[in-house]
């Protein structure tokens, strides 16, 4: 099997970066369409504007609609066709960064994302989620490529809610130990092939930034400042999380935390809420040593992240749901199964149990 890396052409992250992203976008279109939902444009509208005004070039403002739907990606390709628009510029969330990306693959043009919070890594990868127009999940769409360009404004993400910024501390904290799964047990990545050293240790480099640094971003956040610790975080949980979990390998976190979702305690959890206590469960399962379980529950405490399934919104531990959990994430085809051992529901409903467990008895 070949080794494979794929990443974004160029990735820029500063403080005020979007004041600057008229002369990035410019070195890949001259002929711009950016999509926001209201709130983003209410919220950094007019220093897109004012970037390209001060670069003498123009940009088409369309207001996203707020579901990354068959819908809205046809509705945004056919103004990017019959403007003739050259790239497409997604600012906000997910969700828009995805209806981005999926505008550009069909209408064959450059793709730049600028996130505006940092919850997940997902702005970096060649994947979107497509959903139905009434918020249900249909499918994934996966792209031939990475966008062409990321751009992290970090004076914006860290004015928004320090939860966000926690829960993307969650989806990177899995990084490391899925990579290491995926790597012990050979099987292929995303990326479509065996894993580079460079992308394992872009994903240990990931979990060392989290853990050194995650409290102290968390601190600022909270206090509505930026500070070294919150870049760092930034770029963990968005280029080295992304980088690392695309190129490096998904495992058991994530097979557990789409298996979460079938408690209905958790719906109001975010992604990355849901991939630490995942974290958790695959150590539990892969009997990681107590050094190294108790350093993330520790850590997870820490920043307020969920160590046992009460702090998920559980009320009481039902044994039936919590093998529904174990089922879902052991389907086929889940990335659970890039295990580097064979995994039963019965093993995950035991990890399930010793993981919450572990959480509550660690101080």
């Amino acid at each position: 099997m070949d080794k494979v890396i794929i990443s974004p052409s160029k990735y820029v992250q500063g403080e005020n970066a979007l004041a600057s992203i008229a002369k990035y976008v410019g070195a890949v279109g001259t002929n711009p369409l950016a999509i926001a939902d209201e709130f983003v444009t209410g919220l950094v509208g007019e220093t897109i504007a004012k970037s390209f005004a001060d670069e003498n070039a123009e940009v088409k403002m369309d207001t996203f609609n707020g579901e990354c739907s068959r819908a809205e990606i046809d509705r945004l390709t056919k103004i990017c066709k019959a403007n003739n628009n050259d790239v497409i510029i997604g600012i906000g969330g997910g969700k828009t960064l995805d209806t981005a990306k999926a505008v550009g693959f069909y209408n064959k043009i450059p793709v730049v994302v600028a996130p505006t919070i940092a919850s997940t890594d997902a702005p970096t990868s060649a994947l979107a989620v497509i959903y139905t127009p009434e918020g249900e999940f249909s499918e994934y769409l996966f792209f031939p490529k990475n966008p062409d360009m990321v751009i992290m404004d970090t004076t914006v993400i860290a004015g928004a809610p320090a939860r966000l910024l926690v829960a993307g501390m969650g989806d990177a904290l899995s990084t490391y130990f899925e990579a290491r799964a995926n790597m012990t047990s050979g099987k292929s990545t995303m990326a479509g092939g065996a894993p580079t050293r460079s992308a394992q240790a872009l994903a240990k480099l990931c979990y060392e930034t989290v853990l050194e640094d995650g409290l102290k971003a968390k601190i600022a956040v909270e206090n509505n400042v930026s500070s070294k610790a919150v870049e760092n975080i930034i770029e963990a949980n968005t280029y080295l999380s992304g980088i690392g979990f695309e190129s490096s390998g998904l495992a058991g976190a994530h097979a557990i935390h789409n298996g979460l979702t079938k408690l209905e305690e958790c719906h109001g959890l975010y992604h990355g809420e849901k991939v630490a206590f995942g974290t958790i469960t695959q150590l539990a399962l892969e009997n990681a040593s107590m050094e190294e379980i108790e350093t993330v529950i520790k850590f997870c405490r820490s920043v307020g992240l969920p160590t046992n399934l009460f702090d998920m919104g559980v009320k009481e531990i039902n044994k039936d749901k919590l093998m529904e959990v174990a089922i879902t994430a052991t389907a086929e085809g889940e990335t659970i199964h890039n295990m580097p051992f064979p995994v039963t529901a019965e093993n995950v409903f035991a990890a399930l149990l010793t993981a919450h467990e572990l959480g509550l008895q660690t101080k």
